[in-house]
């Protein structure tokens, strides 16, 4: 079954021990807190001499009353603690002796006791023999001290007879709590925060999820993102947006294994066309597997063709850097169109002559342009290499080339040259600058705000020939240019989804 596979039984086991390990913390809490805890440890057992010497040295340093001199003497310090969460009284300990916990050193004699550290002074009065402190032979009673949460004392034992190393146990008995040894030998060591239980399922839960997350990294088999397909896309139409669908194309077909998509792109008009001509040829249960962009909407007799609004794409007027104008009205574009205008002097420039380099008939850059700036179409066609005239009557010289590319290139190395393009590639093109439109400059985050009427942009369309099926290709990489990861394409390249809020209102 797909189902049992080993990152979900790892999951599965992962959820389980996370409902038991949340339970027993549930028991834990409501359970162990209550009781009352008292803990030692041995935090020295160490050699002082093996001479006559090591009695004068338990005197000289002022911990004992008598320490007789003897070979092979040990001291052992002992710490006593409350490492549970109430306190405890005198009351709380059961021992039918007049002291509470009682200290056995197996094999060594008890010379002398000090009381080293306390950490309250109220605590120091409980030390007395009418209390039950004192020794006999291997045998430490430890008086009834009341203990607040988290206090301690310390005892200093020196002895003698047995080797060090040898089993030192503190027993005794406490109402609802108990008596136990804590591992921990250092001096400065804090009590355990965890129990035992509770530092094992602390690792096996963290295990569970390493190995979890170690099989979803390192398998190579990783399925494909929800809503994939497989086969062959072409992707035709405009060249202003071409370089969107070819980022999009690698990053789909990258995430989606079995996918192949080209982009070719020779114009908005030409892509419609080569799409409207596949349909009707194409079997009428199913759409092409071609993806025609257009820079404005289609035409109204082709009304198979089917849109997908993608992107608010701003575009932009460029001239040659040898003319130093940053600004054109809208009514002086129009007359340098018409040939109304024949060198840039007329306009405040140098003596310079015009030189329109434009986009072929198949551009919807060029329709946009026409569109939403001229009002009308561009004067006819003069001149092949956009230097010399074919046709000698003609006011100006004007050329019509392929690509956004090719336009750019010409206009950067073509003194008084002017000519359009999508704005992102405009402005990152050496050798030409963008001009503002009646003093409003191209601004893709003005136009978002709604703080600019500038007027060449227009909505990129993408056309189907009929709705392709939803488990085509087709269908599966528009869904991922508009909506999924793929967007990220289009807003790299300096256009406004219209698959976003803004983009929505500007796009209606």
């Amino acid at each position: 079954m797909e189902w049992l596979s080993t990152e979900n039984i790892v999951a599965v086991g992962t959820a389980v021990l996370g409902i038991v390990a949340s339970a027993g913390i549930f028991w834990y809490e409501r359970r162990v807190p209550r009781r009352k805890r008292i803990g030692y440890r041995v935090q020295m057992d160490s050699a002082i001499g093996d001479d006559a010497r090591s009695g004068r040295i338990g005197r000289r340093l002022g911990l004992f009353d008598e320490a007789p001199d003897m070979a092979g003497a040990t001291l052992v310090l002992l710490r006593i603690e409350n490492d549970g969460s109430q306190g405890i009284g005198r009351d709380d300990y059961t021992s039918p002796e007049l002291h509470g916990l009682t200290a056995v050193f197996t094999d060594r004699i008890i010379w002398g006791v000090s009381v080293t550290q306390i950490d309250s002074d109220h605590l120091v009065a409980h030390f007395t023999a009418e209390r039950g402190f004192g020794y006999a032979g291997n045998t430490l009673r430890i008086p009834r001290v009341p203990l607040n949460h988290g206090e301690h004392f310390k005892l200093l034992v020196l002895l003698s007879g047995g080797d060090v190393g040898r089993e030192i146990k503190v027993s005794g008995g406490l109402h609802d709590g108990e008596v136990h040894r804590n591992r921990s030998a250092t001096p400065d060591d804090a009590t355990p925060l965890f129990s035992r239980a509770a530092r094992l399922i602390t690792i096996m839960l963290t295990l569970s999820v390493l190995t979890l997350a170690t099989i979803v990294v390192a398998r190579d088999d990783n399925p494909p993102p929800i809503g994939c397909a497989k086969g062959s896309l072409r992707v035709i139409g405009s060249t202003a947006f071409a370089p969107v669908m070819q980022d999009a194309a690698k990053k789909y077909e990258e995430e989606c294994r079995g996918s192949s998509i080209t982009v070719d792109a020779h114009g908005s008009t030409a892509g419609i066309r080569e799409l409207d001509s596949a349909g009707v040829v194409w079997p009428k249960k199913s759409s092409p597997p071609v993806v025609a962009l257009s820079d404005g909407p289609k035409p109204a007799d082709m009304p198979e063709l089917k849109e997908n609004r993608l992107a608010l794409v701003v575009f932009a007027l460029v001239v040659n850097d040898g003319l130093p104008l940053t600004n054109l009205s809208t009514a002086d574009v129009r007359r340098l169109y018409r040939g109304e205008i024949t060198n840039w002097k007329q306009l405040g420039g140098p003596d310079l002559p015009v030189r329109l380099v434009s986009r072929d008939a198949n551009s919807g850059t060029r329709q946009v342009f026409q569109r939403r700036v001229l009002g009308r179409g561009e004067i006819a066609n003069s001149s092949v290499d956009c230097t010399h005239k074919d046709d000698p009557t003609a006011k100006v010289i004007r050329c019509e080339l392929d690509s956004t590319d090719q336009v750019l290139s010409e206009v950067a190395q073509l003194k008084g040259a002017i000519g359009y393009a999508e704005l992102n590639v405009a402005a990152g093109a050496k050798g030409l600058h963008v001009l503002s439109l009646d003093r409003n400059a191209p601004s893709v985050e003005a136009i978002e705000q709604g703080a600019s009427p500038y007027p060449y942009r227009e909505i990129e369309y993408a056309y189907t020939y009929g709705l392709p099926a939803a488990d085509s290709l087709a269908s599966s990489f528009l869904e991922y240019v508009s909506k999924g990861n793929g967007e990220s394409a289009i807003r790299t390249h300096g256009h406004v989804p219209c698959y976003t809020p803004v983009g929505m209102k500007l796009c209606a």
